[in-house]
């Protein structure tokens, strides 16, 4: 960007009108002593000189003469000229000359021909781009050594295959009773080719979206559709009506199927529904292998070709964690592998995720089965289903007495009587009983009577019928007998009340 002129610019500016507009006034000033010349050096200089002036003169050197002998007087300054100031870019200067506002401004000289210049970044109109006839090239690169290929027919001329061309005509209509995966249609003004709308047979193939699928496949060519097929397509419901002022991009159905062969046909087998089956044979393809394995299809049913479709759901690929592009050989990551659930799939897919949150439950449960180390009180914390909820001392009298107990076989009577020796066994309650009645928990003391099956009321055990009264006098009886065997610790525990000595810790007797 060029300098603006500055403040010292704008001075020498104003100094400069004033110069030009006020006449200056010189003052008479007294000629300097000058020394005598020569007469001889005098006459030679002023002769060439007098010729000159008469040569110049032509034919009036007597009034010349003439008025040499009147004093001449000084002629009028002229009037000044006024300047042009030059309209510019950007706010005036701060410190403006006097006559800023009074000069008048140069406008730029157009032609009278040229078009109106307008206002504004360009004609862009909505997201369809540019209105009006769009450029429609006529070859296209297809590989990357840059090989331009023509376009004829909205599709690149490519040698064909003889055995090939019996599978599909040149509008792109299948033979031999072979059905396209995606949905396929004609476009107004383009004759019965058949096309595809591009983001559908990328998204059969395993990509994400069409600009990596004509990346990666430079042998298709995309064609944008203007208004009017657009406003064709809508009204034919190919495509919604939110989809007016979107840039549309199809491919014909032909082109699509020459180059990916039977992974486009509905339960395509490799060679027999192929487009290219020379190169497939030479680069060793197994004959009659399905061409995707994942494609689910049943002999006899219509195929679902919407589920292709963004707006029938097909869009949700965009949220998944599935790769942009095809793995080689097909193979997909198993950890990213996410599968669209339909009305076909969804009760598998719901009892697999079923199975999966039971198996990452039951790995926490059993890491927290060792404990968990608190950093704030140094213990290993264990969940409360692992801690014993009562306890029972029982003291054996003749430790030499059979037990019959594998786990605790008969002691020698040196052993107990020169140690002291405690079994420890782990008693887990019945199945079926309630948590309620083996757990020491402190509850609101109107819920004190409610802890178990004894609660029930013998009103409501009088409604039951006979062998629901059977099996809940079963369930009260194992919980009695539960019960029975926890006492108070006194009894169970062999605790006692605890001796104070006076002496140590004086207390008051009659308190």
């Amino acid at each position: 960007m060029p300098r603006r002129p500055g403040r010292a610019a704008a001075k020498r500016a104003a100094a400069k009108l004033d110069s030009s507009s006020t006449p200056t006034v010189v003052e008479e000033l007294a000629d300097e002593p000058m020394p005598d010349a020569d007469p001889s050096d005098v006459e030679q200089q002023i002769e060439p000189e007098e010729e000159e002036v008469e040569e110049e003169s032509g034919a009036e050197p007597e009034e010349e003469n003439q008025d040499s002998d009147v004093p001449s007087v000084r002629s009028p300054s002229p009037p000044p000229q006024p300047v042009i100031r030059k309209r510019r870019l950007g706010r005036p200067p701060k410190n403006r000359p006097p006559d800023w506002d009074t000069l008048p401004l140069e406008t730029p000289q157009r032609d009278p021909n040229d078009p109106p210049r307008r206002r504004g970044r360009g004609g862009w109109r909505g997201r369809g781009g540019r209105r009006g006839g769009s450029y429609q090239p006529t070859q296209q690169t297809i590989d990357k050594e840059g090989n331009m290929v023509d376009i004829v027919d909205d599709e690149v001329a490519l040698p064909e295959d003889p055995e090939g061309e019996s599978k599909v005509d040149k509008n792109g209509h299948l033979q031999g009773g072979r059905e396209y995966r995606c949905r396929t249609f004609t476009v107004a003004g383009r004759g019965d080719r058949l096309y595809m709308l591009s983001t559908e047979p990328a998204r059969c193939v395993g990509f994400r979206d069409s600009y990596l699928f004509f990346t990666k496949h430079k042998r298709l060519y995309k064609i944008i559709v203007d208004d009017d097929e657009k406003r064709d397509m809508i009204e034919r419901d190919i495509i919604p009506h939110s989809y007016k002022g979107r840039a549309i991009g199809i491919v014909t159905a032909r082109s699509v199927f020459r180059e990916f062969g039977a992974l486009i046909i509905v339960g395509g087998k490799r060679i027999v529904d192929d487009y290219e089956v020379a190169k497939a044979r030479a680069e060793g393809v197994v004959e009659g292998e399905l061409a995707d394995p994942n494609d689910k299809f049943a002999e006899g049913e219509e195929y679902n070709k919407n589920q292709y479709v963004a707006w029938h759901g097909a869009s949700a690929v965009y949220h998944s964690g599935a790769p942009s592009v095809p793995m080689q050989n097909g193979k997909v990551d198993i950890k990213k592998r996410r599968v669209n659930v339909t009305d076909v799939n969804w009760q598998l897919e719901h009892a697999r995720e079923a199975s999966r949150f039971n198996a990452e439950i039951g790995a926490v449960r059993r890491a927290n089965l060792s404990g968990v180390y608190d950093v704030h009180t140094n213990v290993m914390q264990f969940p409360a289903s692992m801690q014993p909820t009562h306890a029972r001392v029982e003291q054996v009298a003749d430790s030499s007495a059979p037990t019959g107990s594998a786990r605790f076989p008969p002691l020698d009577p040196k052993i107990p009587r020169n140690f002291k020796v405690v079994d420890t066994s782990m008693e887990t309650p019945p199945a079926g009983l309630s948590r309620a009645v083996y757990e020491q928990r402190e509850v609101p003391s109107f819920l004190a009577d409610f802890q178990g099956l004894g609660a029930v009321s013998k009103e409501i055990l009088d409604e039951l019928p006979p062998e629901c009264r059977e099996a809940f006098d079963k369930a009260l009886e194992e919980e009695n007998e539960w019960k029975a065997k926890w006492g108070p610790e006194s009894a169970k525990a062999h605790r006692r009340q605890p001796i104070i000595d006076a002496a140590i810790v004086p207390y008051n007797k009659t308190a």
